[in-house]
């Protein structure tokens, strides 16, 4: 996503179409897309001005107000998968919610589901210790 435009470029091209130029024409004249145009004559009209919005903003996930509940329940029961926590969310709260989400809040909270030794899968076969050697 590029920069925003400066305030001045955007009120000379608002300025234009409100002096009756159309919106392709404006962006003709100040090189600058016929998108941006129309984006900038709408926001003028919605907002009173053409200041930018504002970018990115706080995490709107619905299970944010339950971080407590989540955290406890994940510190209770370490080997709950993403997916039974997902369950519970849906049974326990009535959230419905993805598994994306139930990752998302855990990188959040700085939460990493490792494999533990009670995981641990078998390793690749061996020769091991050896056998013992015979003498003789």
């Amino acid at each position: 996503m590029g920069k925003a435009r400066s305030e001045d470029l955007r009120a000379r091209v608002v300025a234009e179409v409100a002096a009756g130029s159309s919106r392709r024409g404006a962006a003709a004249r100040f090189k600058v897309s016929i998108a941006s145009a129309v984006r900038w004559v709408r926001l003028k009209a919605e907002t009173g001005g053409v200041s930018p919005r504002r970018r990115g903003g706080k995490s709107r996930s619905p299970l944010e107000p339950h971080a407590v509940w989540l955290l406890d329940l994940v510190a209770k029961e370490p080997d709950l998968t993403q997916e039974e926590i997902k369950a519970r969310i849906g049974d326990t709260l009535g959230i419905g919610t993805s598994l994306w989400s139930v990752h998302r809040f855990f990188i959040r909270h700085a939460f990493s589901f490792k494999k533990n030794s009670a995981r641990r899968r078998t390793g690749p076969a061996g020769r091991g210790r050896g056998a013992p050697a015979v003498e003789g």
